[in-house]
């Protein structure tokens, strides 16, 4: 390795040191990162090779669907969907559970993770309350079905959003390879719960009472907004799926949806931009240039090298390592810096002749499931156990280990048998 390499890659360590120890915000060590890597030179400095390392297309959906969310979220939409599954359930305690985490699923394939568990979350302890349970066992299910959920779209999760923004991989693609699995994974895991909480689960009937007394309507603060919330979902959900038939980027698609709900929302044009987690923003734009750098040294072209010797060229063990590597590191580390790095490798391994398609589905299944299996490897999991320790429900990292490594395990599993009889056979 030459003294750049070793630099690149050094700075690209310190990084991910300083992201793991939480010692400073994950986006100051991203940034910190990136200027290093740009007043050392290890990257050129100029606006070319910016736009060639910093995807702009994944900053755009981000941006986008954020600031659609920030107008959707006011008209009151979330809560009413809510209590309205409660009340359907009959206020069973089993069955609000599993509507409340399929909510949860269906709602992370098409809004970012942290900002679901957000408008679930208080429901749900609000919910639980009324019922007088526990609400633990509800948010680790949310936790779990958020990142399931995630993975079926291409604006699902970031590592899908990375993935599909390098690749040209559309959201109907995501739909069609990955909903399927998902669907299976997410109805296998809802099985395990089951048997968990399923006879602990007990609630006196008046408890129940008090959910059916509920009225959902009140949850709607603008019925204007809320009917322009539910058309808006509509026309995104299909701009996305005919984004790769209308040659339209996604990013295109998020920030014309969020203008468009901005202007017709009649909100605060300055308060809704404040909904927008910037520190989210700031985090993936240094972190392109800080992979950028190993891009720039040739440190990628040599790890694509490795991986195909260390692979002797086989599919199905390049599927199986990719999976399992990206689901245990995405476990313990954030799977957004693991995907940056890795999506350059394979196209590096593409060019060299690979065949990497189904190398992008384990990349996809890998990271995003792997999220399940500790209490930090994933945002929306420190965000939940976050509300759930600041409430007095207790949500400690060996507690949700117990439950969330077994499951993920189990999710990948499942994941490796159904890549390995769609691509390997």
């Amino acid at each position: 390795m030459t003294l750049v390499q070793i630099a690149a890659l050094a700075v690209f360590l310190g990084v991910m040191v300083l992201i793991v120890s939480e010692r400073v915000h994950r986006t100051l060590a991203a940034l910190l990162g990136a200027a290093i890597v740009m007043a050392t030179g290890i990257m050129p400095f100029n606006s070319e090779t910016l736009v060639e390392h910093v995807d702009f297309n994944t900053l755009g959906v981000l941006v986008g669907m954020m600031l659609l969310v920030a107008v959707m979220k006011r008209s009151g939409i979330f809560e009413y969907i809510a209590i309205k599954a409660a009340k359907l359930v009959k206020g069973d305690p089993w069955l609000i559970m599993v509507a409340l985490a399929v909510i949860t699923a269906v709602l992370s394939a098409f809004l970012d993770n942290v900002t679901t568990v957000l408008l679930i979350g208080p429901m749900t302890l609000m919910i639980c309350r009324e019922l007088e349970l526990n609400p633990v066992p509800f948010f680790i299910t949310q936790i779990m079905a958020s990142n399931i959920g995630g993975t079926a779209t291409l604006i699902g999760d970031p590592p899908n959003i990375m993935i599909g923004s390098e690749t040209g991989i559309t959201f109907l693609e995501f739909v069609v390879v990955n909903g399927p699995i998902v669907a299976i994974i997410l109805a296998a895991t809802l099985l395990c719960f089951r048997f968990m909480y399923g006879k602990k689960l007990v609630v006196k009937s008046e408890n129940r009472e008090n959910i059916l007394e509920m009225d959902e309507r009140q949850a709607i603060t603008s019925k204007s907004l809320f009917v322009k919330s539910i058309v808006m979902l509509l026309v995104v959900a299909v701009a996305f799926m005919l984004h790769g038939v209308l040659h339209i980027e996604s990013s295109v698609i998020a920030l014309s949806a969020a203008a468009i709900m901005m202007l017709i929302g009649r909100q605060d044009i300055e308060e809704t931009i404040h909904g927008v987690e910037w520190s989210t923003i700031g985090f993936f734009a240094g972190l392109f240039i800080v992979v950028g750098g190993l891009v720039e040294t040739g440190l990628v072209n040599m790890f694509a090298e490795f991986l195909v010797s260390a692979t002797h060229g086989d599919k199905i063990i390049a599927i199986l390592a990719i999976l399992f590597a990206s689901a245990i590191i995405s476990a313990i580390l954030d799977n957004i810096p693991f995907v940056a790095v890795m999506i350059p490798v394979l196209l590096t391994m593409g060019n060299s002749g690979v065949d990497v398609e189904p190398l992008w589905w384990a990349l996809s299944l890998g990271a995003c499931l792997g999220g399940n299996g500790t209490l930090i490897g994933a945002s929306a999991n420190v965000v939940l156990s976050g509300i759930s320790n600041r409430e007095g429900y207790p949500m400690t990292f060996i507690s949700y280990l117990k439950v969330g490594m077994p499951l993920m395990l189990l999710s990948v599993i499942i994941s490796a048998i159904y890549l390995v009889l769609r691509f390997g056979l």
